[in-house]
């Protein structure tokens, strides 16, 4: 009884341990399954970052200098009248093209008019002197060659009959005066071209010194540029000047054709001009413009500045390179001198055939992976 009940525990016992043998053999067989799955995975590495780069080339580089310029046209005109009055009226408005001689203002002329009308009255009384002592004399000449009437009426009749000649004539000349006067009323177009703001309205008084109006032939444009006098012996003729806008866009490319003789006490600057007509289709008469000399140039490279970043006041930019078959970005310090539209000049730190990144750089950190999409 004892042994058979001995038997049945060791039976228990060898099932139980048949059964951990077993679930430990299918554990072990899920776990290499894993480790092949992971290795089979293998890590994840950060991503590849598409950027696009631009080479870096040697060119011919300007030492230039900035200053505010102006646009003037030699054959722009300022309309003043010759006459004090009131504007009787305005005939033409704000950018219409007009002819020379053409009628552009009225200023109130009838004052004068009654001038010119008084003149006119007191010419026809006086012509009628005139014809009456015209008839005097011819009757004195008949009498005196008849012997009725002596030398000295002959004389007297003559000069009165001079002096109402003299009168005529003397009225004639204050009517052509007053008749020349009156035109003076009118202003007119002085040459052919654009008129500018009108500052004026009909009723208000104006003197001979009130600016009416400009008239530009959008011709004969210049760049007027004041150079500091410390630099006034670089100025060279010829020298190429650049005209940028706000954006530091180039609008015209010319060239110094002026130098004067003379510092300008007040500003201590030299005046320079140069031709604008190549460019008459967006600049205007006294429009202010940033005006670039170039002094001298050499060769060297630029950088674009959207490829330059700035950290803790150094300068640096990122350049694509081949490592180990792949492309990587490194980070490179750059020393820069001045801009020049939308580069920099490189002191130091790149050279040419460099590819520098463009675009993505944000997103870099040192040796990162990359990929050029141009």
């Amino acid at each position: 009884m004892i042994c058979s009940r001995r038997n049945e525990r060791a039976r228990l016992g060898l099932g139980l341990g048949s059964g951990l043998l077993v679930g430990c053999a299918v554990a072990c067989v899920l776990a290499l399954g894993a480790c092949d799955r992971s290795k089979a995975q293998g890590p994840q590495g950060p991503p590849v970052v598409p950027v696009k780069v631009q080479a870096v080339e040697s060119h011919e580089i300007g030492d230039t200098s900035e200053y505010v310029a102006t646009i003037k046209s030699r054959n722009s005109a300022t309309i003043m009248s010759d006459v004090e009055g009131w504007i009787f009226d305005i005939r033409v408005h704000s950018g219409q093209f007009v002819k020379k001689g053409q009628t552009l203002m009225e200023i109130d002329p009838r004052r004068q008019r009654a001038a010119v009308s008084n003149f006119d009255s007191q010419r026809a009384s006086k012509e009628a002197a005139l014809q009456w002592t015209k008839l005097q004399l011819d009757r004195a000449k008949a009498l005196y060659q008849s012997g009725v009437v002596s030398k000295q009426d002959l004389d007297q009749a003559q000069s009165t009959y001079d002096s109402a000649v003299a009168d005529v004539k003397s009225l004639d000349a204050q009517i052509t005066q007053q008749q020349v006067q009156l035109k003076y009323y009118s202003v007119f177009a002085a040459t052919d071209g654009q008129v500018g703001d009108i500052p004026v309205h009909v009723g208000d008084r104006v003197t001979n010194t009130t600016p009416l109006t400009t008239i530009d032939e959008r011709s004969g444009l210049e760049v007027y540029i004041s150079v500091p006098s410390e630099r006034a012996h670089e100025v060279k003729m010829g020298a190429p000047v650049e005209v940028l806008d706000n954006a530091g866009n180039v609008l015209l490319r010319t060239q110094i054709d002026f130098i004067s003789p003379q510092i300008d006490p007040s500003m201590q600057s030299l005046l320079v001009k140069a031709p604008a007509d190549q460019a008459a289709n967006v600049l205007r008469a006294m429009q202010l413009v940033r005006a670039r000399i170039a002094w001298s140039t050499h060769s060297g490279i630029t950088v674009p500045v959207v490829a330059v970043s700035r950290i803790s006041g150094q300068f640096f930019a990122f350049v694509a390179e081949q490592q180990d078959g792949k492309t990587v970005a490194r980070q490179r310090p750059l020393q820069l001198g001045g801009i020049s539209g939308n580069d920099y000049t490189v002191l130091s730190g790149l050279k040419a055939g460099d590819k520098v990144v463009t675009s993505g750089g944000q997103n870099l950190t040192e040796g990162a992976a990359i990929r050029i999409d141009q």
